[in-house]
Parts: C-alpha cells; structure tokens; sequence
C-alpha cells in the first residue's frame, strides 16, 4: 500500500470519527434546544403539564376560620395540622376587640399530608365544632373562574386580562359581558369569549337571567365589575354572596352622579382614591376589601385627575381580586379581616 493510500485512509478514518462526533454531540443537545426545535405547540403543551405537576406537587391547604374566641383554638387547629404530617407555612390571626370574634388564615403544605382532600373535612368537623367555628378548606392549585363584567371604560378590563396573562393572578378569565360591543375586542385579544347583552329598564331582569346562565355553563366562581356601569339586582347579587368584587372612586358619598371629577376639581379637593369592595343589596356599600388614594394639587387640570383616577383604580381593584384569589379575606357584618 502506498503511502498515499494509508493518508487517504486516515483522512477517510478521521472525517469518519468527526462526523460520529458531531452526530454524539447532536444528540447530545440540551433538551431545551431540541424542544425549540419541535412544534411550538408540542413544547407548550409539555411545559404545561411539567406546570401541572409542579402544582400539584407543590399545592397548599387555606384554611378560612372565625369563631367566638377561647382558649386553645391556635394550639388545636395546629395540633391537627401537625397530627396528620402537615407543615404550616403561614398563620395569621385576629380577634375583634368588642365583640371578641376570633379569626385565622392558616396555610400549609399537602405534599405528605396524611389526609386526602375529600377527608379533611370530615376529621376536622369534630375540633370546628367544638370551638363553633364558621370555616372553609381551599386549595392552591384550584384556579379560580373569573367573570368579568365591563361597559365602555377599558382600563380595568384590560389590566386584569394582562396581569392574568403575566401570572399576576393565579385564575381563570373565560368570559367578559357587557351592556355594550366597545370592548370585544379587548376580550378576545386575550382569548376570552365575549358576550352583549344590552341593557333597558324593561330588559334588566330578563338579560340578568341569561347571564346568570352563561356563568353557570363557564362554571365561574367570581364576578369582577371593572367599571360596569348598570346596577345589579338584589336577585342576581343574592345568588353571589362575596363573590361579586366592585371597583369605584372613593368620592362616595360626596360628589355623586355624573363626571364626579369635574366636581371633585370645583371643590379643590387634595385627594383622590379608589375602593373596592364585595357588592351587597346596598349600593356601593358592601365590605371593604381595598382602598388608596392619591395626593392632587392645584396644578392637577380635570383631565390629569381623571388619569391619576384610572391608575388608582387598575391598583386597587387587581389587589382586591388577587386578596380574594389568595384566601386572605374574611367577612364579619359590613366589614372585611384581611390578612395580607
């Protein structure tokens, strides 16, 4: 054999050890890169259920709780806790200083958990009453369903739907209804369906009752009012109780009636501020959940307060949902516990 013979040999043998190299180093990819090589599709679904399992792996209990306060309610509820292998992450609690009701946001851990979530009720019922507790179990990763209900002012809509989208508000938002079309586009952006139902003195119950309809098919569990500008009636609110979230300016009861800001700017007022609250049969008057306000000056024209106005309103009404979405309110009579 030739000398040239042996070089093409070895040449033949090197190009064929560089190519099974790239091949190994090929198939030696980060997985990620061969994800992003996939069907977008493919990739979303797969992180999706890592996300799913994730959650379920990672799920707390809320326990919600109020009763006449004693002694040994704290060291019981966490005895329980302890009892069955949970590991209490977060505890708050309250007593009312008149009245001396006792309240408790107790949050922990379900992963080794010794009870399965069917059971926890029936074995904490004895100790609840006992102590004649008022209480509720939820569960971190059951997301809740949010309606939506808007008229023409986008800026709420539009910064729930966006702060959801973010992973700011652990829900679901399957539904916006309107009394008007103007925002349609706005849901759908978002892939929410869109409904109109247009509102007359004459229609009012009949539309409320084919919304109450739609609710019920999108199993929805919270109804956010985004600047919806028609009052609900005392049937529909009766069916949601705490479970109906308003958002308006904190002008109340001052200024009320059309373009409050125009007559806030008359009167030279030095604040503004937002409230929301859950919606009761008294018009905006049910429990406080959240407030703010803004300082305004002299230097502030109409137009600049109207701003200042929506900022403050996107702020307060997206903590009050995420307070509701987190377990951390509780009501007693017209007011609110709230343990952020």
């Amino acid at each position: 054999m030739s000398i040239a013979s042996i070089a093409t040999d070895a040449t033949d043998a090197k190009d064929a050890t560089d190519a099974k190299d790239a091949t190994d180093a090929t198939d030696a990819m980060d997985p990620k890169d061969a994800t992003d090589a996939k069907d977008p599709k493919d990739a979303t679904d797969a992180m999706d259920a890592k996300n799913a399992i994730d959650s379920k792996n990672s799920a707390h209990a809320v326990l919600l709780l109020s009763c006449p306060d004693q002694r040994g309610i704290v060291a019981s509820v966490s005895n329980f806790i302890f009892g069955h292998n949970g590991n209490i992450v977060t505890a708050d609690q309250h007593t009312t200083a008149t009245q001396k009701i006792f309240f408790m946001r107790i949050e922990w851990e379900m992963e080794g958990f010794d009870l399965g979530r069917d059971e926890i009720g029936r074995e904490f019922g004895p100790l609840a009453e006992r102590f004649g507790m008022k209480w509720e179990l939820h569960f971190t990763d059951v997301a809740t369903r949010i309606a939506i209900f808007a008229s023409r002012h986008p800026h709420c809509l539009h910064d729930l739907m966006l702060r959801r989208r973010m992973g700011e508000l652990s829900a679901e938002i399957p539904l916006v209804i309107s009394n008007h079309p103007d925002l349609r586009p706005v849901a759908e952006q978002f892939g929410a369906s869109f409904l109109h139902f247009p509102i007359t003195p004459e229609s009012k119950r009949e539309q409320e009752r084919r919304e109450i309809e739609e609710l019920e098919k999108h199993g929805v569990d919270l109804i956010v009012l985004a600047r919806y500008m028609q009052v609900l009636t005392n049937d529909f609110v009766d069916r949601y109780p705490h479970r109906i979230i308003n958002i308006h300016h904190s002008f109340l009861p001052a200024f009320a009636g059309g373009d409050p800001y125009l007559q806030a700017y008359h009167r030279g007022v030095k604040v503004i501020g937002a409230t929301s609250h859950y919606v009761t049969e008294s018009l905006d008057d049910g429990p406080i959940i959240a407030q703010d306000v803004i300082k305004i000056s002299h230097r502030d024209a109409i137009e600049g307060m109207r701003i200042k106005g929506k900022d403050l309103e996107r702020i307060v009404l997206a903590r009050a949902v995420r307070l509701h979405l987190e377990r951390r309110v509780l009501v007693h009579g017209q007011k609110t516990i709230v343990f952020e």
